[in-house]
Order: structure tokens, then sequence, then C-alpha cells
């Protein structure tokens, strides 16, 4: 009887949690079992290692072959199990020395010809293995992702010969090439090709300084859609701390291709059939969701109020939190969702609400119904809202072309960067983030006057009052003052509009 053991790892989120592979091969009848809680994927990996092995000429021994995956009460799941238990499986039949393997942690999905192929999670892995003081063995196509873990050994081989060889020391495997942070910007639509629509612009261009959550309401071929297509435009890259966190929820995904891992904020825009499962993350195997997808960059929810009420709702506590919580039963999964909401929605079904020529017969009540899918708090979570109105045919086809995106860039950029000098730490913390403490000594006392007899005429609640206060931040930022000027204030609280004024229907 010989045993045989090696390191790999479960995903909880993007937490990785030890798993060690046992492999016996001992005198009985001929089987080959695998225990230690696997789901189906890992249950079918006995036999693509059964075929891999063929394919190498070899064949398993004519004895009972057990696998264990300890601890045997942590779900196992995925397809990364194939390449620790083929190689559990070898050294246990001596064809690899074992001393060889007790180092490394190994995750890798192995083909029928005995191919080893790219597998989620990688990223997250290798920075287990480091912290662990182990190597890591990996597919050839994702050693490039595995070296951002830093200085840890790496065996990044393109099938199971090729890896054997390398291990009883028939031959060599390459290094993996250097990490790769890209970046390439894609072809990002230019801001200069919205014509009118100055507002619009002036809002996305506060958003894009202090990260804040925006609403743009108006009715069909106002712009909104084309507003935040440029929104991607205007973001400064990402820093490589933030590239990381990006990158670890892409890896747990299976996300990230060729090792490359981008500086550019990510930008999600789910369908609005999307459920909640969809949109938070959930599901069978606990996967990240779109808000996750998004962290650190931008989540657009095109025609807002059509995505299904539960799943705007579970939006809130992640919206606040900056994390998303996916309860199990057996556990809980975490995983980072600080993004940036822009949104966009029609007045009403019809989307004519306010026009009277164009307008449904059912107004205003139809715009009452079709606003009220947004619940308040949801809504209160929004540090702008802002409504648009089509421009004439007319008047469009004579505006001049705005600013180019480039020129709005810069000065988002300079805006960012004094959030970053503020902040004086390794973790930035960007205007949409500030506490109420962080404001109030950059507040002008003419400033906060203005705030706060508004708050009592708009109704602003607390979450409300400190949203202006940023947004109010972000504007003076743009405009390089080191104060939170009273006109700073103004133009902020004119964003803090309720939905029946911004769609034309007179308030009550």
């Amino acid at each position: 009887m010989s045993i045989a053991r090696l390191a790999t790892f479960a995903f909880s989120g993007i937490d990785t949690v030890p798993i060690e592979v046992q492999v016996q091969v001992a005198s009985g009848l001929p089987a080959f079992i695998v225990v230690g809680l696997a789901d189906k994927a890992v249950g079918e990996s006995r036999e693509r290692v059964r075929a891999a092995l063929t394919g190498m000429g070899l064949a398993l021994p004519p004895k009972r072959v057990l696998v264990n995956l300890a601890p045997a009460d942590i779900q196992k799941e995925g397809s990364h199990y194939d390449l620790p238990i083929a190689l559990a499986l070898l050294a246990a039949m001596g064809l690899v020395p074992a001393e060889e393997l007790a180092g490394f942690a190994a995750l890798g999905e192995l083909a029928l010809d005995g191919a080893i192929g790219p597998v989620a999670g990688i990223l997250p892995a290798a920075l287990g293995a480091a912290s662990r003081g182990l190597g890591l063995i990996c597919p050839e196509v994702q050693g490039a992702e595995a070296t951002w873990a830093g200085e840890i050994e790496l065996l990044a081989a393109r099938d199971l010969p090729q890896l054997m060889g390398h291990l009883t020391g028939r031959r060599v495997l390459a290094v993996p090439p250097p990490p790769r942070l890209t970046a390439q910007r894609g072809q990002e639509a230019c801001l200069s090709e919205v014509r009118g629509q100055e507002s619009g612009k002036r809002a996305l261009e506060i958003a894009a300084a202090g990260r804040h959550n925006l609403l743009m309401i108006g009715p069909p071929g106002a712009g909104k859609s084309m507003l935040a297509a440029r929104l991607p435009g205007l973001l400064p890259d990402l820093t490589p701390r933030e590239a990381l966190e990006v990158s670890l929820v892409h890896s747990v995904a299976g996300l990230i291709e060729g090792g490359r891992i981008s500086a550019r904020p990510p930008f999600r825009n789910p369908h609005h059939s999307a459920s909640q499962a969809a949109l938070v993350g959930g599901g069978p195997r606990a996967r990240p969701g779109e808000i996750s997808l998004a962290h650190r960059g931008v989540l657009f929810l095109d025609e807002l109020a059509e995505f299904p009420r539960p799943a705007l709702e579970a939006l809130r506590q992640p919206l606040e939190s900056g994390e998303c919580v996916i309860g199990r039963a057996a556990a809980h999964v975490t995983y980072p969702a600080r993004v940036q909401l822009i949104a966009a929605m029609n007045p009403c079904r019809c989307g004519h609400l306010g026009q009277a020529s164009r307008e449904c017969s059912k107004a205003p009540r139809c715009g009452e119904t079709y606003q009220g899918r947004i619940s308040g708090p949801l809504l209160d979570r929004m540090d702008m809202t802002l409504g648009l109105s089509p421009i004439p045919p007319g008047a469009l086809a004579r505006a001049p072309a705005g600013e180019t995106t480039g020129a709005v860039a810069a000065r988002v950029k300079a805006a960012r960067q004094r959030q970053v000098d503020r902040s004086m730490g390794a973790t930035v913390t960007y205007n949409a983030e500030a506490s109420l403490d962080q404001l109030m000594p950059e507040l002008a006392p003419e400033a906060l006057s203005l705030a706060e007899r508004a708050a009592g005429q708009l109704g602003l609640s607390n979450r409300g009052f400190t949203r202006c206060i940023r947004v109010a931040r972000s504007i003076a930022d743009l405009g390089g003052d080191t104060r939170i000027g009273r006109g700073h204030m103004a133009e902020a609280l004119s964003y803090r509009q309720r939905l029946d004024y911004v769609s034309g229907v007179a308030a009550e």
C-alpha cells in the first residue's frame, strides 16, 4: 500500500481554502473512488485522469485507488482538481518522485490526451500558495497570470508528459513570461460626438471625477445611453492595487485571458432581464455577479425600471457596504463590490411623460406607476439624478461639436489626483466614499448653511445630505478649489431632483 499527497485549493469568494489531495493505492478489487464531498465535476475527474494516463501509454494498476479530498466537510467544486489528483496518483504509483511534489500546490483540468487546460482562480491560488510558502503547478497558458503572486516557484506545463519530464529530471520547463499590466484603451466613443446635452456632459464629468452614482431620466432618444457609453473614456487607469483587486474577481470568474491584467476600470452592462443571482451573484457555485465583476469600475443599468424588483433591491446593501455577501446554508461567500452605478430610465412606459403632444392617455398616472418600480431607498443611494430632454432635430444638426474625451478626461484625472493627495495612505478614499468627518473641515460656512436649508426643503435623508456634500467636493476638485463654496453646493443640490420633477410632472 502506498499513499501520496499534494496540495490544492478550494475557493470561498476570492479567498482560498487549502485542500490536501490524498491518493492511496492498495490491494483489493480494481476500483477508482473519489471521496471528500466532491460535486459531479470533481467526481468525473476519475474518467479524465484515466483517459489522460491511457493517452500517455499508462494504465491504472489493477488495485483499489482511493482519492480523498481533505478536509472532507468542505464542498469541492470545479474541474481544477484533475491535475492534483493525477499527479498524486502518479506519485503513489512511483512514476513521479513524491518529494518533488511536497513543496507545490496544483490546479488544472486534464483533457483526454493529457493536455492541461485553463481553470478559474489561478491568481488567488497563486497568492494563496505564496502565503503558505508553496510553489504552484498550473496550465502553461495561465503561467503569466500566476506570476502576479510575486516570488513564487512556478511550473507551467502544456501537458502531463511535459510536466512528468520536469519532475523526473528529464527536461526543464520554461520560465513563465513576466506579468503584464495593460492599459490599452479599446475603441471608446468620443464625448465630442454628443451634440448638445451640456448639462448631461457636465453631470457625467462630475460623476467620473468623484465616482458618484448617477441616474439619468428622459424620453427615448434623449442621449442617456450615448452619454453612459462615453463614461469609460473619462476614467483614469486603476492603481496597481486596484487592478489586482479587480483581477482576483475576474480570475475566479475565469475572465482573464493570456495572463493579461488590465489597468482599465471594468464596465459591465447587463441586460434588464438579468436575474438577482446574475446581478449580485449566486447560483449553485455562488459565482460573482455583475456588481462584483464591475468592482472598481462602472455598473451601467439601462432601462432601470425594467429590471426585476428583487434584483434591484438586492443591490442596496452592496452599494452601501462595497461588498456582496452570498448566503448559503453551509457558508457565506463574500465578493468585493465597490462600484460606480450609472442608471438610465424613461419617465414612463411610453417614454413621453410631460410631452403633451406625445404622452399617452394614461398620463400622469402611468408615470407614477412606472417610477414607483424604483424604491425610495435605492433612489437615496444615487448621488446625482439628472433629467434629460431630447434635442430637436434642427438644433441637433446645427449644434457644434463639444469637448473631446481627452480634454475632459484630463480634468477628471487632475480631480482624482487631488483626492489621492488628500488620502495620504495606501488606500485611496474617493469623494463618493468620503465620510462627513472628512468633508466638514473643507466646507465653507455659507455652503453648509445652504445645504442645511435645502435638506429641509427637499426632504433629504442623512444619506442624501452627505451625498450632496460629496458631489460638491467633486465639483470643487474639478475647479481646483480647496474649499467647498456656496456655488459648488448649489450645483450639487441641483442634482438631487425628485423623479416627478425631472419627468416634467408638477410635484404635488
